[in-house]
């Protein structure tokens, strides 16, 4: 059965461990700029958010990328990058509606979460276990589909 990255807000406190952890890992260095996954904090509400690729169902990275590098191997598979058949024209990056896929100037690489192929760091190194790394249940994906939901409705609110 595939995984999924579950994100429980209500439990991370901002630490950050996840993105020193995942920069480290597909990085070999401690720079959060290179992560995968990013803590979003709003500091007056007191509250964070670490998010990554979402790896959704109709992926707006997927349906811009002009040469395919952006993809899915399977319908139900994650979203990938292929570095070798990208042209880095950064659409991805403007596509994806919750920013969770960059472009690293230092490397010219699309940085996106791979989930560490099937064993995430951010996971691992979570002190409060605010990520989790689950099965990709119906209950799951209801889950993410309501946390996606609220998530939009607040950035809707900052505007």
């Amino acid at each position: 059965m595939a995984k999924v990255i579950m994100i429980h807000p209500d439990r991370c406190t901002g630490c950050r461990n996840c993105e020193l952890a995942c920069s480290f890992k597909h990085e070999q260095e401690f720079r959060p700029r290179a992560s995968r996954v990013h803590v979003f904090t709003w500091d007056r509400e007191g509250a964070s958010v670490p998010m990554m690729c979402q790896h959704c169902e109709s992926a707006a990275c997927v349906a811009v990328c002009p040469t395919g590098a952006m993809h899915r191997n399977a319908p139900d598979s994650l979203v990938e990058w292929d570095a070798t058949r990208c042209i880095r024209c950064r659409m991805c990056t403007l596509a994806c509606p919750f920013g969770n896929v960059v472009y690293d100037a230092k490397t010219s690489g699309i940085l996106k979460c791979d989930v560490c192929d099937g064993d995430p760091e951010c996971v691992k190194f979570c002190p409060n276990n605010a990520l989790e790394y689950v099965d990709d249940t119906l209950a799951t994906r209801s889950r993410k589909k309501a946390f996606s939901a609220k998530f939009k409705e607040a950035f809707a609110e900052v505007k």
